[in-house]
């Protein structure tokens, strides 16, 4: 059965992952779906667990899971399911998106190359930043799905380092043509597994902002993936020719 409840006590994105993983670990919940801005946890789970079992789990958290939402008022709720769920990503990318813009303020001379390295600069700093905060939890979620990951463990403890890597080269400008490249192969096998994840309809937490954020794999990864790769390309072929 699936029953959405009202949770009070949580204030980060750290809070609602937190709670998701203490939720899991109950006996007989399968699934666990935790929204921030609106403070529920929707919970899939047999007939074995009930309102005291959960509160019990986050007991040690310090957080109150309150009394089931009524039917109404979960559909009134679900409405901003997509915002509230990837609103840090959206809002990263579209930060980014701006800046990498203004850097060449006052567009005198505006090169679409330019943009897109400035972007990419972007993109892979601040996304290594938010696996490094927790290195040990980006690298348990990553391997979930990722090809190499799955393969040796010690790949998603290199992956950030490897995503700084790149980030500083776009942001210099140095070697572009090995940035270019190791960026398109990266993101290519990447690509792989995410689009696995989401053909096998696995409910794992995508790991492209560590786990401070409760990220759910999706399409959007796809897509994410697939724009940097356009982007490196796009690079790679202006260089080529």
């Amino acid at each position: 059965m699936q029953q959405t409840y009202s949770i009070d006590g949580m204030s980060c994105g750290r809070c609602v992952a937190k709670v998701k993983k203490a939720l899991e670990q109950v006996e007989g919940v399968s699934e666990a779906h935790i929204q921030l801005d609106l403070p529920q946890a929707k919970i899939q789970h047999d007939s074995s667990v009930n309102l005291p079992t959960l509160q019990q789990a986050l007991k040690d958290h310090r957080i109150l899971v309150w009394s089931e939402v009524e039917s109404s008022e979960e559909a009134t709720m679900a409405t901003p399911f997509f915002w509230a769920t990837y609103k840090p990503l959206l809002i990263l990318v579209g930060l980014l998106l701006g800046l990498s813009l203004l850097a060449q303020y006052p567009f005198d001379a505006f090169s679409p190359s330019r943009w897109m390295r400035h972007f990419m600069a972007g993109f892979f700093l601040s996304f290594a930043f938010f696996k490094l905060i927790n290195l040990n939890g980006f690298a348990q979620n990553y391997r979930q799905y990722d090809p190499i990951a799955g393969r040796w463990a010690g790949w998603g403890f290199v992956y950030p380092f490897v995503e700084l890597a790149l980030g500083l080269a776009y942001w210099v400008n140095a070697a572009p043509l090995l940035t270019n490249v190791t960026t398109f192969l990266l993101l290519g096998v990447g690509t792989i597994g995410v689009v696995r994840a989401v053909l096998d309809k696995r409910r794992i937490q995508c790991a492209c902002l560590g786990d401070v954020f409760d990220l759910p794999m999706s399409s959007l990864t796809i897509v994410e993936n697939g724009v940097m790769m356009l982007m490196s390309g796009g690079m790679l072929y202006s260089l080529l020719s």
